[in-house]
């Protein structure tokens, strides 16, 4: 099975009836953004990541398989970006009622699994909270929202640790990926910018604060960076953007084979 016939868009209705009605009928919605990335990626970074990636797992996974992509969502939850312009950014309450929207009838046709694909950081939190909410409404179906970076335990042995942890918005990684997946996107800039590289004038967290982790400030992005860059993509290239791709579909592969071949997780009516 290609991605052609994965496409939840592309079924007429009785073919989406019956889609749904499989066992372990599972949805995935990719999730990106529409905000700045700095002077040299596209405001549509994220919602490329996610759609992309997707589709080269989909193509991997066996025909049997009863899963489908949704068209992906390229407005997201952005307000950390809006200085910058170009940026156009949902309200966490949009946003939040988008998700409940499509999952409430994603429900109704009958699909038993809704996977949030999401490659936008900064909306973790809100689409978690929306998964939350969505799966206490329709309580027949699992909801579950992930994070296109989360986990992948290979990205420690491509990428230095010093950008792994601080380098969150169009540094190494994601410009090496843009270079990987849609090279003609990325202008010849490869800026190195944020409050842990160069923006002396910006004022150091004390200690045992950070920019996200165990205990995180809401920061906007004009806080830390002049570029829109936290990060450094001075060494970004295409063979590391590569192997950054790779890394990616290989651990997705993974878990939605997995899921797929799994009862998991357990959906019983609420009894609230």
């Amino acid at each position: 099975m290609t991605s052609q016939t994965r496409r939840f868009d592309f079924l007429s209705w009785p073919k989406a009836q019956e889609a749904a009605s499989k066992t372990g009928s599972t949805l995935v919605w990719p999730l990106g953004a529409c905000e700045q990335h700095g002077p040299h990626l596209p405001l549509a970074t994220d919602n490329l990541f996610a759609e992309k990636i997707l589709v080269a797992v989909l193509d991997r996974l066996p025909e049997e398989f009863p899963i489908w992509m949704l068209p992906s969502q390229l407005l997201g939850f952005s307000p950390e970006h809006v200085c910058f312009p170009g940026t156009i950014s949902l309200s966490a309450k949009l946003l939040l009622d988008l998700v409940m929207e499509v999952g409430h009838q994603a429900s109704n046709i009958g699909f038993r699994r809704l996977l949030l694909f999401n490659a936008h950081g900064g909306q973790i939190g809100l689409l978690q909270a929306a998964a939350r909410q969505l799966r206490l409404q329709c309580t027949d179906m699992a909801v579950l929202p992930c994070f296109l970076w989360s986990g992948v335990s290979s990205l420690k042995d491509l990428i230095p640790n010093q950008e792994i942890e601080v380098g969150l918005h169009a540094g190494l990684a994601e410009t090496s990926l843009m270079l990987s997946l849609e090279p003609s996107l990325v202008g010849s800039d490869r800026p190195v910018d944020g409050q842990h590289f160069s923006a002396e004038s910006l004022a150091t967290p004390p200690k045992g604060w950070s920019l996200e982790g165990a205990a995180p400030w809401a920061w906007l992005t004009n806080d830390l960076s002049n570029s829109g860059v936290i990060g450094d993509s001075r060494e970004s290239n295409q063979l590391l953007g590569d192997a950054i791709q790779e890394a990616l579909i290989d651990h997705w592969i993974v878990l939605l084979t997995n899921l797929m071949q799994s009862q998991w997780p357990p959906v019983e009516p609420s009894k609230c």
